[in-house]
């Protein structure tokens, strides 16, 4: 067969546009479809955005601690340490209407008991009302206002624990994303 040097040229030429159109065609394809996912799923929860959500948190016993569910949600500015640790790494790049269930250590929430966090205070510094284990008072810190727990009553002293009142605990967060802006 004889082949002249004009037909390999042109052949070569026709391969390499063969080759290229797959490779064009799926690059215009691979970014229309970006272009829609992105129009689709909106705003993500990212650092500075202000997100609002629904939430319902439990303990590992099923119990509920707190939820807005049905009431006013929870706004808060991603990024600013304005949720627990655990749960605002959870959230990062989820859209509005993502529904977000996570399981967090206490290392993730609200951290470890901390024993050196107990302090006994004589008793009449403290309400009778309030002596009871259990009994949540309001004590100003340096951070602001927080909540403490008596821990124990004995006869003279009462046993304050300025740990979180959900330290030490594993919480369960089922949360619904409701806007972003």
């Amino acid at each position: 067969m004889d082949v002249s040097p004009a037909r390999v040229v042109a052949a070569s030429l026709l391969l390499f546009a063969a080759l290229a159109i797959p490779a064009t065609l799926t690059t215009a394809l691979a970014a229309e479809s970006a272009a829609e996912s992105a129009a689709v799923s909106g705003p993500v929860i990212a650092k500075g955005k202000k997100v609002d959500i629904e939430y319902t948190l439990t303990l590992d016993d099923g119990s509920t601690v707190q939820t807005n569910a049905g009431g006013k949600p929870l706004s808060f500015v991603a990024g600013e340490g304005q949720l627990v640790p655990g749960l605002e790494s959870a959230l990062k790049g989820k859209t509005v209407s993502d529904r977000v269930k996570v399981r967090l250590t206490p290392e993730q929430a609200y951290g470890n008991l901390d024993p050196t966090l107990k302090q006994e205070v004589p008793l009449d510094k403290i309400p009778e009302d309030a002596r009871k284990v259990g009994t949540l008072l309001s004590a100003q810190g340096d951070g602001g206002p927080m909540s403490v727990r008596v821990a124990e009553v004995r006869p003279d002293v009462v046993v304050l624990d300025f740990n979180h009142p959900l330290a030490g605990k594993a919480l369960t967060f089922d949360v619904l994303v409701l806007s972003i802006n």
